[in-house]
């Protein structure tokens, strides 16, 4: 068997799930457009930038979660995917992942972005295996909290491990693992699996890439 693992947003995503999700928080006036925008830019260039702190980035994107019941988010998030996760999912990103579902993959989305945003995500694309940010839940309420190990940067091989753990396998179990991704913070995963693949990439991983003889293609 083959291990086929997929970053989310600008990989699979022409776009990215968690900043349009703050973004549609502000068109239902749920969201303060001046005061989030400004910081969601902000993370976004640290993120850009190599130098993300994730757990002040998890403060602020959980916390709007806190402030309404969760049957009220699944309603938003309905919406939220029809509006904006339909139109950045390409043809090119469903093949690729029919292609390793033909091939009898195991396939897997693993993104920094939290599951409350990503779960319905991974189901568009028939991807029953994901890993993201766990956010915490109390009696069926989010606390804006994060829990446990966030799947960001070294996080995704910890939290990768810790999931093939609980199934009796590791890496080496697979013939073959890919793994495709848009930035330099997966580097560390990239550099782990048998078929890193550079996809759409910033130009720091773009530039590794090259340098290393990875494939570098395009889902857009």
């Amino acid at each position: 068997m083959q291990l086929a693992l997929f970053d989310l947003d600008n990989t699979l995503l022409a776009g990215d799930s968690d900043f349009q999700w703050g973004q549609f928080l502000i068109e239902q006036g749920l969201l303060n457009r001046e005061e989030h925008l400004e910081k969601n830019l902000q993370f976004y260039e640290d993120y850009k930038a190599g130098n993300l702190d994730i757990y002040a980035f998890l403060e602020f994107q959980l916390k709007p979660l806190s402030q309404h019941p969760r049957s009220f988010l699944d309603e938003l998030h309905t919406r939220y995917m029809q509006e904006k996760i339909a139109p950045m999912i390409t043809d090119k990103a469903r093949a690729l992942v029919e292609k390793h579902r033909a091939n009898g993959d195991l396939l897997m989305i693993i993104t920094a972005t939290n599951s409350f945003v990503t779960g319905p995500i991974a189901k568009a694309f028939g991807i029953d295996n994901l890993i993201g940010t766990l956010p915490e839940e109390i009696g069926g309420q989010f606390t804006g909290r994060s829990t446990g190990v966030p799947s960001f940067q070294e996080g995704k091989i910890t939290r990768l491990n810790s999931w093939l753990e609980a199934r009796g396998q590791t890496l080496k179990d697979f013939e073959q693992s890919w793994f495709y991704s848009d930035s330099h913070n997966d580097l560390p995963l990239m550099k782990l699996v048998d078929k890193p693949v550079a996809v759409d990439p910033d130009p720091t991983l773009k530039a590794y890439a090259e340098g290393e003889g990875w494939p570098v293609i395009s889902l857009r």
